[in-house]
């Protein structure tokens, strides 16, 4: 097992790894910008290492910093958390150039998953069951329509190097597809400097399903059952849960031993989640994710599995802490993304936090890393916390979260509450009964 981590990340995030490796019995050092000097897991970490001015290229995305505070402390390991250099193949490749051991998959591993492409074809020739489209990226408008009159319209176009939304544009005709194939590539070369994308069947009203997998290195893989993740605004993930109210049992092992499977047989090292979206009882392949996901602490509910543990654990040699047979799933779990925006604009607000209470009782977790009296910096994202919440079933579930949200409590800031509140007491949501649409529709409802 390691003697010293250092956590490369902030906020709740932070803390969350800190915790784990505190249990563990695992010295921790923490990294922050000027910024985040009062911050929470700066306070509780063993050691601490101030890296740069408040911009994360000046701090949390400054590779050589990084290293550089790994060889001041000693530390032999680094999670690198979620965002920033958690899906950096070159943070990895360095790092264990340095002989420090990088909390996650191989840089090849994360170089395949980070490429949309090539993630896809790689998904397919493991057995994972993806979206009808192109093979690979389309190089001109004659092959995109011919592709899109073979798959049928509507279509999307996606960046293959991209993530959040850009570089992803719907074309309903064939009328549309000029103006999307060339939106689509110039959003994509400003954002990831890559301007290749590709086409895919666009599906009108998909859930969004992720399947939580793990692998030892060595050959062996497990799934920790699905989350669904459908309610989104702009791409984002707002609310997700598990077991999802569209899967049954039987769906649920058929999908994740397919996953499993599959990650066994790419040699795969940690933690991973492999997306899907989910229209009538079909599962299309679109992305993995090759890190911790924000929503992991569902998966940890209903499974009683320590994610982060068995992150550390398998990058420190010693396998995972337990096989298939012996996962079990227990009950239903939510969680919602408390951010710093305002409700109906969604405009980030930073500030001072003058009051902070939250909700306890039984199957009330939450995960953050602020307190009364601490200033949100305007530079990051705007996740302050998020609220878990499980239950027996899904109906216990959603009165317990009902009740945890009147509970919370954020003054000084405008907070995204108001609208989890709105939300819990919606029927479609009582019911499970929404899409990757669902959201913006319901929000745009209210507007006009």
């Amino acid at each position: 097992m390691f003697q010293k981590i250092l956590i490369a990340n902030r906020g709740e995030i932070a803390l969350r790894v800190l915790r784990a490796c505190k249990e563990l019995g695992i010295q921790t050092v923490v990294v922050h910008s000027t910024a985040d000097a009062d911050a929470m897991h700066v306070r509780l970490a063993d050691e601490s290492v101030c890296i740069g001015p408040p911009p994360s290229r000046e701090s949390y995305l400054n590779i050589h910093q990084i290293v550089a505070a790994c060889e001041i402390t000693g530390a032999d390991a680094v999670h690198p958390g979620y965002g920033f250099l958690s899906e950096n193949a070159r943070f990895s490749d360095i790092l264990k150039a340095h002989g420090i051991t990088f909390i996650g998959p191989s840089g090849d591993h994360i170089r395949i998953m980070g490429d949309k492409i090539e993630a896809k074809r790689t998904a397919k020739r493991l057995g994972i069951p993806v979206v009808p489209g192109s093979d690979g990226a389309v190089s001109d408008e004659r092959e995109a329509k011919r592709i899109a009159a073979e798959i049928g319209y509507p279509v999307i176009i996606k960046a293959s190097a991209g993530g959040g939304g850009r570089g992803m544009k719907v074309a309903r005709t064939e009328a549309d597809l000029e103006v999307a194939l060339q939106t689509a590539r110039s959003e994509a070369g400003a954002a990831f400097g890559d301007d290749a994308v590709y086409i895919e069947k666009y599906l009108e009203k998909p859930r969004h399903i992720e399947i939580q997998v793990f692998g030892d290195g060595m050959g062996k893989g497990i799934h920790l059952g699905e989350r669904d993740c459908s309610l989104q605004r702009r791409h984002q993930k707002v609310w997700e849960e598990a077991n999802s109210p569209a899967l049954n049992a039987d769906q649920r092992a058929r999908i994740g031993a397919v996953c499993a499977n599959a990650i066994a047989d790419l040699g795969y090292s940690g933690a991973g989640t492999i997306e899907f979206l989910y229209e009538d009882g079909e599962f299309y392949f679109i992305e993995m994710n090759t890190r911790l996901q924000v929503e992991h602490p569902v998966t940890e509910a209903i499974t009683g599995i320590d994610l982060v543990h068995e992150q550390i654990r398998v990058a420190s040699g010693a396998g995972l802490s337990v096989t298939q047979d012996e996962v079990r799933f227990s009950g239903h779990a939510i969680e919602c993304r408390i951010n710093a925006e305002d409700p109906r604009t969604f405009t980030p607000s930073p500030g001072t936090i003058t009051h902070f209470h939250t909700p306890g009782g039984l199957g009330i977790r939450v995960d953050s890393g602020v307190y009364s009296g601490y200033k949100i910096p305007p530079y990051y994202d705007s996740l302050i916390g998020k609220l878990i919440v499980h239950g027996r079933n899904r109906v216990e579930c959603m009165m317990r979260l009902r009740r945890a949200l009147d509970e919370f409590v954020v003054d000084g800031i405008k907070t995204t509450l108001p609208l989890f509140r709105d939300l819990v007491g919606n029927p479609d949501i009582a019911n499970g009964d929404y899409d990757i649409h669902w959201l913006e529709k319901h929000l745009a409802s209210q507007e006009s």
